[in-house]
């Protein structure tokens, strides 16, 4: 239940349109719901301003369906990460409402109203094809959560007049997210090209050296671009929440 839902529970409940014993009934979860195998926390909307996220990685279909049931039971917008193809299949039988991202490997379901709450356009920018994923992952957080968003993909420093041929559009940016595997080189351009902040995915893409994404992640962590901050390995989850978070707040 986020501050919108409260409010109008509320007003019900003032004007009687509503009981006070059913207002509290529809509180009664809150601040969270033991459900057995999970414990919901129907708080965060209202607290954090975005329903709690479903890492999928680790759970079974049943799993992540029962936790599904009981957010839609509570309007709760859901967004589940790390999803397989198999998983999706099970999710999207019970909820064929629900949307699968296959690039990103995540399930949404809107219930609310789409709204876009932020101030600018979040950019997402990937250094190579390969990226795209955990990308995309970006692409879907930072959608969900209210956002316009846009990408340029495939432009590593290999190619750098690829990236400087998008010279307006990274300009226009009001938060940019750049994922990179490899050396991981590209945010520290990016950064060094743009006043605007830039969070660096470092991706576990690239031969031997780049040990899974510890290369370029202490390549971004020692960035001399000082607009540019860091998440951790793989994590387009991170990266877009915070992305969003910083474009509700500042003014473009």
């Amino acid at each position: 239940m986020d501050q919108k839902k409260l409010e109008e529970l509320l007003h019900a409940v003032h004007k009687g349109q509503l009981s006070v014993r059913e207002g509290v009934h529809r509180l009664r979860n809150l601040p969270f719901e033991d459900i057995g195998e999970a414990m919901i926390d129907h708080h965060r909307p209202l607290r954090k301003g975005f329903p709690e996220v479903i890492f999928g990685e680790g759970k079974d279909a049943e799993q992540m369906i029962m936790i599904m049931e009981r957010m839609v039971e509570t309007q709760d917008d859901i967004l589940v990460t790390r999803i397989t193809e198999e998983q999706a299949k099970a999710v999207l039988k019970r909820f064929p409402q629900a949307r699968y991202h296959p690039r990103g490997r995540a399930i949404t379901l809107q219930v609310s109203e789409e709204e876009v709450k932020g101030k600018g356009v979040i950019l997402v920018i990937s250094a190579g094809t390969s990226d795209i994923p955990v990308a995309e992952e970006a692409v879907v957080t930072a959608t969900m959560m209210g956002n316009r968003v846009e990408t340029i993909y495939d432009v590593g420093v290999s190619g750098v007049h690829r990236l400087l041929a998008h010279r307006e559009k990274l300009m226009e940016a009001s938060v940019l997210i750049v994922v990179a595997g490899m050396e991981g080189a590209l945010p520290s351009v990016v950064g060094g090209l743009v006043a605007r902040p830039v969070i660096a995915v470092p991706t576990s893409i690239g031969y031997g050296t780049a040990f899974g994404g510890l290369t370029p992640l202490l390549a971004m962590l020692n960035s001399c671009s000082s607009n540019v901050a860091v998440v951790n390995i793989d994590n387009g989850f991170g990266a877009g929440y915070i992305a969003s978070l910083i474009n509700r707040s500042q003014e473009v």
